[in-house]
């Protein structure tokens, strides 16, 4: 008789980093395993599972999945703390190492220990790719682990390589021309500088708790078995060709949230394929009432996602800069948006008038749906890999500002290696808005929106039947399975 371990179907636990971006993608993968009949624990923090029940139907969409859970636990950040902010991702990694690590180990001896049918043991990790800790469990327990980073494959590769910039002396910087080029990071020494690197990367001190942090960790992706990017093998191809020489076995499934509604699309009878929204925040929909009465690629899309803070300065900056551009544009202003560490703003009669004639402000907008609207022909975004994909699914060409972390290096590869856009990082002044806008919707446009469209059409080719991510997720699914059937340890 077999060993009833090996024959059990797979269980997948899922552990994200409890932030927008993080939780949006990795709760679309747990949505795909569970089309494939896999058990699914998605662990995701209290202050994470009450807003997606509060301004999603998550629970009722995973209803269709009697093999899927929420599993929670306590992120150790104080309840009245805003979650936004430069500091916000390190004080969460910090706080989750400090307080889930024992958590975390017991839930997979508990869950190991368990043989009924509805609570199969846990076969096989899925962790975000900035939670080594996760691999040390996974090593001690004999739990197969697979690291998902939710950032871009040129993004990842960048972190990977600071090492490699530290011992050609490219790190630290010396001197303050950030447009330096950087030549030591393979398959980018033709178009980076060094404004386009990560933002820790502008450190004097090496030590930096930060830069410390994110290097070593992008390290110990080669412990793990695999690497699962959201990205696409047209798009990201010659980096990942450079990454895999380091990590061979990489699945490539993205764009994500696409590939995520053509699998839903597909299943018999057909599951609900329009936009699932697996939002933080509460979303307007009141945008997408006024995108109808908008003539066709006229509104320029603005939002800087769910972590970026911006000061009041730069707010009247952007706010001129769109006003003077003439173009409508549909503006994404949310709570703790705006600092207020220059001062409270006095916004000018004339901004508040021009914004009632041609603009739209919200708290939150159902983004996906308002990139696919017709009405939307740009985006000025924050250079998130999540926004960045769905505006690229949706054909829409870019002006980039990015932020911190990844989104130096994606706004740089939107601009000069993809020619979706325009990269305006390391400043903000009321007239290069306005031209970057004016370029987008008007001078440009005809050159940008060929590109954006060539680019879409080969997102939409890899996820469909026979494309790279299509068959990389089939291959990912079918290696679950084999996983399932290795006995983990039990200490």
């Amino acid at each position: 008789m077999a060993d009833p371990v090996e024959t059990l179907q797979p269980h997948v636990l899922i552990f994200p980093l409890p932030a927008q971006g993080h939780v949006n993608s990795m709760l679309k993968l747990a949505e795909l395993l569970c089309l494939s009949d896999f058990h699914v624990t998605f662990l995701v923090s209290d202050h994470t599972h009450d807003r997606l029940l509060r301004h999603t139907d998550v629970h009722k969409r995973f209803e269709h999945y009697p093999k899927f859970r929420f599993q929670t636990f306590c992120d150790g950040i104080p309840a009245e703390s805003a979650r936004s902010g430069n500091d916000f991702l390190t004080e969460l990694i910090v706080s989750l190492k400090t307080v889930i690590k024992l958590f975390f180990r017991e839930l997979l001896f508990r869950s190991n220990c368990l043989s009924s049918e509805t609570n199969r043991p846990v076969t096989c990790m899925i962790t975000d790719g900035v939670l080594s800790f996760a691999i040390d469990i996974a090593e001690e327990m004999g739990i197969p682990i697979i690291y998902f980073r939710t950032i871009s494959a040129c993004a990842f590769w960048a972190y990977f390589c600071i090492p490699q910039l530290i011992e050609a002396g490219e790190l630290p910087f010396k001197g303050n021309n950030l447009d330096v080029p950087i030549k030591s990071i393979p398959g980018m020494e033709a178009f980076l500088r060094r404004r386009d690197l990560p933002g820790i990367c502008r450190t004097d001190d090496l030590n930096n708790p930060d830069f410390q942090f994110v290097s070593t960790e992008t390290r110990q992706t080669t412990r793990a078995q695999a690497l699962i990017l959201n990205t696409f093998e047209d798009l990201e191809g010659p980096i990942l060709s450079h990454i895999r020489i380091r990590m061979p076995n990489v699945y490539t499934i993205g764009p994500l949230h696409s590939h995520h509604k053509t699998r839903l699309a597909a299943t018999a009878p057909p599951m609900v394929a329009t936009t699932t929204s697996n939002s933080l925040w509460e979303e307007d929909s009141s945008c997408i009432t006024w995108l109808d009465a908008q003539p066709s690629q006229s509104v320029i899309y603005v939002s800087f996602g769910s972590i970026a803070t911006i000061t009041n300065r730069q707010l009247m900056e952007l706010w001129h800069g769109l006003v003077n551009s003439g173009k409508r544009f549909l503006w994404v202003i949310r709570s703790q948006l705006v600092t207020s560490g220059d001062g409270e703003a006095q916004i000018p009669a004339e901004l508040l008038e021009a914004t009632k004639e041609r603009g739209y402000v919200v708290g939150w907008a159902p983004q996906e749906e308002v990139l696919d609207h017709p009405a939307v022909g740009g985006f000025l975004t924050h250079s998130g890999w999540n926004s960045t994909l769905e505006s690229i699914v949706a054909g829409v060409p870019m002006i980039c500002w990015p932020y911190f972390v990844d989104q130096q290096v994606n706004s740089r590869f939107v601009g000069e290696v993809w020619k979706l856009g325009m990269d305006m990082k390391d400043t903000c002044d009321r007239d290069i808005v306005e031209k970057m806008v004016k370029d987008l919707m008007e001078v440009r446009k005809s050159e940008l929106v060929q590109s954006a469209n060539r680019m879409a059409e080969l997102a939409g080719k890899a996820i469909g039947k026979g494309g790279s991510s299509f068959c990389n997720l089939d291959r990912l699914i079918e290696d679950i399975k084999l996983m399932s059937m290795q006995s983990p340890k039990i200490t």
